[in-house]
C-alpha cells in the first residue's frame, strides 16, 4: 500500500510540473484546450489545466534575419542575373503567426523572390545596378502588407548583392576602366590648362611690374632733370641778381659821390669798351659824349683797338 500511495505522489508530482511553466522574456507561448486556441501566454509564471490544455506554439518575439540563397530574376532589357535578399522582421501577433500560414519562413522567402522579380522587371539593368534604395523600399513595403496577416512585420529589405552574368561583368569592367582613364585625361588636360594660366598670369603680372618700374625711373628722372634745370635757373638769376645789384652799387656810389655828368660819360665809355671787348675795330659814340673835353684820348685808344 505504501509503493502505491508513493507511486501516486510521484505521478501527481510529474503531472503538476508539467502544468507549469515560465516564459521567458521575448518569447510567447500559444495554448490550445482540447485542439481549440485558449491563450496567448507572455512573459512570466503560468500554470495550464493538465491533459486538457497544451503549448501549441514557441513564439520568438525578437527581430530575426533571413538570408535568402540568391533568386535568378530578369530585367526589363533582357538581362538575367541573380539576386540574394536579407530580410529583417519581427512577430507581432503570436496567435496569427501560429495559425496564419503553414510554414512563415518558406512563405516570406516565396513571396520575396516573387516581389523581387516583379520589381526588377520593370528596370533596366543600369537602373537595377544604381537604385538598391528604391528596390529595397519597394521590397519592404510590399512584404509588410503581405506578411501582415500572418502576424509578421518586416521592417527591412536590403539586396546583399547582385550578380550579373558574366559577359555583362566583362563589359562593365571595361566601361569603367574607360571611365577611369577619361577622367584621367580631363583630369591632366585641367591640370596643363591651370598650369599655362598661371604661367600667362605670372609673365603678364611680371610684364605690368616692369613698365610700372620703368615708368617711376622715368619719372624720377624727369624729376631730377626738372630739379636741376631749376637750380640752374636759380643760380642763373642769382647770378644775374648780383651782377644787377653791383651795378645799382656802383650806380649809387658815385651819385653819393657827387659824380657830375662827365664822370657818368667816361663810366659809359668803360662799358662800351667792356662790350667790344677788345675785338671791336669800330663803335659808335652817341654825340653828346664826344663833346666832352678832355675825352679825345681815350676815344683814339677805343677806336684803334
Amino acid at each position: 500500500m505504501l509503493y502505491v500511495i508513493i507511486v501516486l505522489l510521484v505521478i501527481f508530482i510529474v503531472v503538476l510540473a508539467s502544468c507549469v511553466s515560465i516564459v521567458p522574456q521575448a518569447h510567447a507561448y500559444v495554448i490550445e484546450r482540447l485542439g481549440a486556441y485558449q491563450g496567448t501566454w507572455s512573459v512570466g509564471f503560468h500554470v495550464k489545466a493538465p491533459f486538457f490544455d497544451k503549448i501549441a506554439k514557441k513564439v520568438n518575439l525578437k527581430e530575426q534575419v533571413v538570408d535568402f540563397p540568391p533568386q535568378p530574376v530578369i530585367t526589363k532589357d533582357n538581362v538575367t542575373m541573380r539576386i540574394d535578399t536579407i530580410v529583417f522582421f519581427q512577430i507581432t501577433d503570436p496567435r496569427a503567426y501560429a495559425y496564419g500560414v503553414e510554414n512563415p519562413l518558406m512563405a516570406i522567402e516565396n513571396l520575396t523572390a516573387t516581389t523581387l522579380r516583379n520589381i526588377i522587371g520593370e528596370m533596366e539593368l543600369d537602373q537595377t545596378l544604381t537604385s538598391r534604395e528604391i528596390i529595397n523600399s519597394k521590397m519592404s513595403t510590399t512584404l509588410d502588407i503581405a506578411t501582415d496577416p500572418w502576424g509578421i512585420k518586416v521592417n527591412r529589405v536590403e539586396l546583399k548583392n547582385i550578380i550579373p552574368p558574366a559577359a555583362i561583368q566583362d563589359a562593365m569592367e571595361k566601361q569603367m576602366k574607360a571611365e577611369r582613364e577619361r577622367r584621367e585625361a580631363i583630369l591632366r588636360a585641367e591640370g596643363e590648362k591651370k598650369s599655362t594660366i598661371l604661367v600667362a598670369e605670372g609673365k603678364k603680372e611680371s610684364a605690368i611690374l616692369e613698365a610700372q618700374a620703368e615708368k617711376e625711373s622715368a619719372i624720377l628722372r624727369a624729376e631730377a632733370q626738372k630739379e636741376k634745370m631749376i637750380r640752374e635757373a636759380e643760380g642763373e638769376a642769382e647770378a644775374i641778381l648780383k651782377v644787377q645789384q653791383a651795378n645799382s652799387a656802383g650806380i649809387r656810389m658815385l651819385k653819393d659821390a657827387g659824380a657830375d655828368e662827365a664822370v657818368l660819360q667816361i663810366k659809359s665809355l668803360e662799358a662800351f669798351e667792356k662790350v667790344a671787348d677788345g675785338q671791336a675795330t669800330k663803335i659808335i659814340i652817341p654825340s653828346d659824349i664826344q663833346g666832352i673835353a678832355g675825352l679825345a684820348t681815350s676815344f683814339k685808344e677805343l677806336v684803334t683797338k
